[in-house]
């Protein structure tokens, strides 16, 4: 389980074939082989730690439901480790599983050296978005500003521009996307229930 506050903006070196390997420093700490990290909002499992560098397996499912399968070495990625039960809560509940990729539209200045990214959703994942509410963009967690007919708004904070990858997207990327976990639940009790 993740919060979707990006500890560290890591860098891959490595994208051939099924292994994925990123260069980083503070996710490091304390983290073994084994050990799951948020990748761009991706949960995978170390499979190999070097002094300055984690490797990932990366599956046919994770390559065909993400945006990973499109990193080229030299990329930027959002790099979180899971949180403990003692830690505080700083964002919301993500669990590193892709719920769908969406297409940057536009990233535009706000006027205070943040950004509003407009954001086209899958359908799929739009049921459970709404103003307000929280949406994990490539690992980020962030607060929906609007929701359009195609997708969402949502305003970027000047640190968050700064110390996540989403400072650098432009139109057409693609970003992978987690809807708020609460909300899946509670359309699943509801159609329990009718």
């Amino acid at each position: 389980m993740f919060t979707g506050i990006v500890e560290e903006l890591g860098t891959v070196r490595d994208a051939a074939g099924h292994r994925l390997t990123v260069g980083c420093r503070a996710v490091l700490a304390d983290t073994t082989v084994g050990s799951s990290i948020a990748v761009n909002g991706v949960c995978l499992t170390v499979v190999e730690r070097t002094e300055s560098s984690l490797a990932f397996d990366v599956t046919d499912e994770t390559l065909d439901r993400s945006s990973l399968g499109r990193m080229r070495p030299g990329d930027g990625v959002n790099l979180e480790r899971p949180v403990s039960l003692a830690a505080r809560l700083g964002g919301h509940l993500v669990q590193g599983h892709v719920d769908g990729v969406g297409t940057v539209v536009s990233s535009e200045p706000d006027g205070s050296d943040g950004l509003v990214l407009r954001i086209e959703v899958p359908a799929s994942v739009r049921r459970y978005v709404v103003e307000k509410g929280s949406l994990a963009v490539d690992g980020v967690s962030l607060t929906v500003a609007a929701v359009h007919d195609d997708g969402v708004s949502i305003a970027v904070i000047p640190h968050t521009r700064e110390v996540t990858t989403l400072g650098s997207v432009r139109e057409g990327d693609p970003v992978n996307l987690e809807a708020d976990l609460l909300a899946k639940y509670v359309e699943r009790l509801i159609e329990r229930a009718s």
